[in-house]
């Protein structure tokens, strides 16, 4: 899993350098992209100091470095303290559960978050991957604002807008969820040989929800905004979850991964 998941990221990594890169960048801030931000907003952070200066990138305040240290310490004890007091021989899926919350928190919440303060403090544009997921107030607001905006930067730049001008906004959309659902498939079921096509489904269900929340009887019902939009939003989310993150992957990939590390 960690390899294949690695070697997709590096590809895009890659990608979204090659295609961003101009003379004005230094190497130090090209290395920077490739080996220290998980983000995938190559045109924000390379953009040369001419175009954007250290004055204009607001730096992190105190808060704001002890909350993502905060998150960070957190996601580590779920993972290496909770996780252990979960009945894992009774209720293995539960422990499995309990240690992917864990892991997200300290990784995309927490040191993402830290990194993203380091940048900032320097004087480059790295915004968070995550802004308030819990506060989405739509399907739409969640995976287009405020869930892991790297892959949203990648699918947005060399998949939505290029097929919008061939497809359409609906199609594009659609072929840009797909993509992440394949994508998922790979990193997730393939490890796991089991749940095929399940993450897949688990995107498309998402983008259903996305075009549902657009239409007209979604707009008349409020599935866009406000607390319908967000009880909708969460509902589709964690009714669909197991889609993505089903038995199999969490029974012979994340288990196995947190005996491996000692959280079990």
């Amino acid at each position: 899993m960690w390899g294949l998941a690695l070697a997709i990221y590096g590809g895009a990594k890659w990608l979204t350098w090659r295609r961003t890169l101009t003379p004005r960048v230094s190497a130090a801030r090209s290395l920077g992209y490739l080996v220290a931000w998980p983000g995938l907003d190559a045109v924000a952070f390379l953009k040369p100091h001419g175009a954007e200066s250290c004055e204009q990138v607001a730096a992190p305040s105190r808060g704001e470095w002890l909350f993502a240290a905060f998150k960070l310490a957190l996601g580590a004890t779920i993972f290496l303290g909770l996780a252990r007091l979960t009945p894992v021989d009774e209720l293995p899926y539960l422990t499995g559960w309990v240690g992917m919350i864990g892991l997200v928190l300290m990784l995309h919440f927490g040191l993402f978050h830290i990194l993203s303060c380091a940048w900032r403090r320097a004087g480059v544009a790295a915004k968070p991957l995550m802004d308030w997921p819990i506060a989405a107030t739509s399907v739409s607001d969640f995976w287009g604002r405020r869930w892991n905006r790297a892959f949203r930067d990648l699918a947005h730049r060399f998949l939505f807008r290029p097929l919008t001008l061939r497809l359409g906004a609906a199609w594009a959309m659609l072929a840009g969820f797909a993509f992440s659902g394949v994508v998922h498939d790979v990193v997730i079921s393939w490890p796991a040989r089991g749940g095929y096509g399940g993450p897949t489904l688990f995107f498309l269900i998402q983008a259903a929800g996305m075009l549902v929340e657009r239409s007209r009887a979604g707009r008349r019902w409020g599935l866009g905004r406000g607390w319908r939009g967000w009880l909708f939003a969460a509902t589709l989310l964690l009714v669909t979850a197991p889609l993505l993150f089903h038995p199999p992957f969490v029974l012979r990939v994340i288990l196995p991964f947190m005996h491996a590390v000692g959280a079990l």
